[in-house]
């Protein structure tokens, strides 16, 4: 089982990643599909215990401004490219406060905590190397952008569900 918490975008951000992941996957990369929501992950677990859910809705939220900034790929046997989020104090302790609630679920993986995790929006998934120099070039001409955090859902990547944690974090068309 994996579960996840993640943060979801205003609707303007998100129509802009979703026209980056159409000029990927035209370009023949593996990118998210249609049904899936441009987010920001900032905890995953084998198993997220429902009660959890009531301590995370618990959390202050408001909705935040951020920056979708440059290029990055993560991994080396299943490469992903993603657009790094440019770190805010804000950001950090938001991800720092949900990671505290979810720390004591099993399996966390070590990049999740605190300190250790880059917040980014992934664009396209298992790049192979030949790829890389026509994705970077399929997106990377595009400039950071603004955008807000506008909700808190959890992701049950199992069963394919989500819902809503916080305003705006509910699924979305």
């Amino acid at each position: 089982m994996v579960q996840s918490v993640e943060l979801v975008l205003d609707e303007a951000a998100e129509a802009e990643i979703r026209r980056q992941w159409r000029m990927l996957a035209e370009a023949g990369m593996h990118s998210p599909t249609p049904e899936h929501r441009p987010h920001i992950t900032v905890a995953v677990a084998r198993e997220i215990w429902p009660r959890m859910d009531r301590t995370l809705a618990a959390l202050p939220f408001r909705p935040l401004p951020i920056r979708l900034g440059g290029l990055l790929i993560f991994g080396a046997r299943h490469p992903i490219l993603v657009r790094l989020v440019v770190p805010t104090e804000d950001l950090l302790t938001m991800q720092r406060r949900i990671a505290a609630v979810v720390d004591a679920c099993p399996g966390v993986p070590a990049n999740m905590c605190p300190d250790a995790w880059t917040p980014h929006v992934t664009l396209a998934r298992r790049l192979r190397s030949e790829h890389w120099p026509a994705a970077i070039d399929a997106v990377a001409a595009e400039r950071d952008f603004a955008a807000t955090v506008v909700g808190i859902r959890r992701w049950d990547g199992d069963r394919r569900i989500e819902w809503p944690i916080a305003p705006g974090g509910g699924d979305h068309g």
